[in-house]
């Protein structure tokens, strides 16, 4: 639903848009909803319509919510607006593979749409596909052209395999858009030598995030490994990851009080003693975020780290990565930017 809804127009809400509107609600009020139980395409149907909701008016609300049987206080509602928005708003209460399969059909609706490849053809680049598909296929293709490029395209072809093709329109009216996009993801594999990419990070990238979370010992026995195979993989893998080691080099002294809040303070305060104790370069780290934070919160923390006594290795180890995942997400967030390393490091 774009803008306010008119009241007198409730009853003809469909119920998947009633129950989206509660859904919000309920969200917006902090509720916590098993939504991963119910079926993947309820699922994906209810994300749709929380994408649709823009502002609900409070007569439209109470009367929806009536029809719930719900008496409601005076509120006001503002949903999602978009679909990465009303993503976001189910984040953890919907399944993965559900969040998968909305996020591919977005991608196929955006900059990753194959049909944009097929459509940046000429009109004769064009023409020997009209020649080898069927008329169908052709059909599609001619209505998804741009109007001027489509008659000229037309006008390239023999006059019998025109017609075929203008009378192919009729039955192409029911097509879904899934068979659509599908279409436009063969053509551009056929005929424009394109493939979507399966990934739309690198893999260093990728190798570098789950390395981010491994044991230190296996984390180093893997970069080795890939240093001697392939350096250049190897040394892609090693400016991607990002570990406790790292903060010094690449979180900036003014971020640092930008990430504390997101991490939780026991395992602040273990990575801090683990660090501190183990000594080198770890405790470099630590004493970079302790040097960068207020002085009161600083005292507080290595007063907790005296009361803590000896943490077990894993443990700290854990707490350690802990303080790397809150930095990640914050970079990942744009709250903070990392420092890229030169490439002479």
């Amino acid at each position: 639903m774009s803008g306010s809804t008119s009241p007198t127009a409730v009853n003809e809400l469909p119920r998947s848009r009633k129950a989206a509107m509660v859904v919000q609600l309920l969200l917006s009020e902090g509720g916590d909803l098993p939504l991963s139980q119910l079926p993947e395409a309820a699922q994906a149907r209810l994300t749709r319509e929380l994408g649709a909701l823009n502002i609900i008016d409070k007569a439209t609300l109470n009367s929806v919510a009536q029809e719930f049987a719900r008496e409601l206080s005076d509120v006001a509602l503002t949903a999602p607006g978009s679909f990465e928005a009303a993503l976001k708003s189910l984040d953890g209460r919907i399944s993965a593979g559900t969040v998968a399969r909305l996020r591919e059909e977005a991608a196929a609706q955006a900059g990753s749409d194959p049909w944009n490849i097929v459509l940046e053809l000429s009109p004769e680049d064009i023409l020997p596909i009209t020649e080898a598909e069927s008329p169908e296929i052709c059909a599609i293709l001619l209505s998804k052209l741009p109007t001027p490029k489509a008659a000229t395209l037309l006008g390239l072809m023999p006059g019998e395999r025109a017609r075929y093709i203008a009378f192919a329109m009729s039955r192409t009216t029911n097509v879904k858009a899934e068979a659509i996009a599908r279409i436009g993801a063969g053509l551009a594999s056929n005929y424009c030598g394109a493939t979507l990419p399966a990934f739309t990070d690198s893999a260093e990238s990728r190798i570098g995030a789950i390395l981010n979370s491994t044991p230190a010992a296996t984390r180093d026995q893997v970069l080795d490994g890939l240093l001697s195979e392939d350096p250049t993989f190897g040394e892609g893998v090693r400016k991607a990851i990002f570990t406790f080691a790292d903060i010094p080099a690449r979180l900036a002294m003014p971020d640092v009080p930008k990430i504390l809040r997101d991490i939780d303070q026991a395992d602040l305060v273990r990575a801090l003693a683990s660090a501190t104790e183990t000594g080198g370069e770890l405790a470099v780290s630590a004493n970079h975020l302790l040097e960068n934070m207020s002085t009161r919160m600083a005292d507080n923390l290595r007063e907790e780290m005296g009361e803590v006594g000896k943490i077990k290795p894993s443990d700290g180890e854990n707490a350690q990565t802990a303080v790397v995942t809150a930095i990640r997400a914050a970079a990942d967030a744009g709250t903070i930017v990392l420092v890229v390393e030169d490439d002479e490091e």
